[in-house]
């Protein structure tokens, strides 16, 4: 008969101990130290290449931009029944590709409907699409903003009437000094003209929208707006 009994393991050797292909005494055997020598130097020659990149991409999202307001001509010259259109520097230093349009005009009580204070009395609208992006017009005898990439159409106070536009048109700050008036940072607005830190095209604003698609951590809208 067997015995079941638990037998005492055998207390291993020193000669049976050792690390294959180590020394005697050795814990851990050359073969072993050397990939890992290889695999810490690949580490450190991946992040060398890497940290740069992704720091020169990360960082423009973070980095602080400082408010700008330009002076874009005097009251009078800003009815309040159509949109008077004006160059706007955007990015400066960096030519004609900094630039764009935006259409003015004065503050209508008669159909705007969104609250009046110093930033609005005289409205400036974005023309870029809040599809894709593409530039936008204004056409006077339809009253209407027209994007003909993509047949986006928005109506005078730049909210959407048709097409594939998640959100009405930007907006951006306006005030008045010196009689002229200035124009100052972009804002989004959603389908009830609230204001929202500006997003990107694409970025619907109503519902659960602000919370999917956050602003960036350095471009806010002006505190208390």
């Amino acid at each position: 008969m067997p015995d079941d009994r638990k037998q005492p393991k055998k207390k291993m050797t020193t000669e049976e101990a050792r690390i294959p292909g180590a020394f005697e005494g050795e814990t851990v055997s050359r073969r072993r130290f050397m990939t890992g020598t290889v695999h810490a130097a690949g580490g450190i020659a991946v992040a060398a290449f890497t940290l740069p990149a992704v720091g020169l991409a990360v960082a423009p999202v973070f980095e602080e931009r400082p408010e700008s307001w330009e002076v874009v001509g005097p009251v009078g010259d800003f009815p309040a029944d159509t949109y008077v259109p004006r160059t706007l520097t955007l990015v400066r230093g960096i030519g004609d590709v900094g630039k764009s349009t935006v259409y003015i005009r004065r503050y209508n009580p008669e159909f705007d409907d969104e609250q009046r204070d110093e930033y609005n009395e005289y409205i400036a609208i974005s023309t870029r699409c809040m599809h894709l992006g593409c530039p936008v017009r204004f056409v006077a005898a339809s009253e209407r903003f027209i994007c003909p990439c993509h047949g986006g159409v928005y109506d005078f106070q730049g909210k959407v009437s048709g097409g594939p536009p998640v959100r009405p048109l930007d907006r951006f700050y306006t005030r008045v000094r010196d009689g002229n008036v200035e124009v100052g940072p972009r804002f989004s607005v959603n389908s009830e003209l609230k204001r929202f830190s500006p997003r990107d095209p694409g970025m619907p604003l109503d519902g659960i929208g602000p919370y999917v698609y956050p602003a960036r951590p350095s471009v806010r809208k002006i505190p208390g707006t």
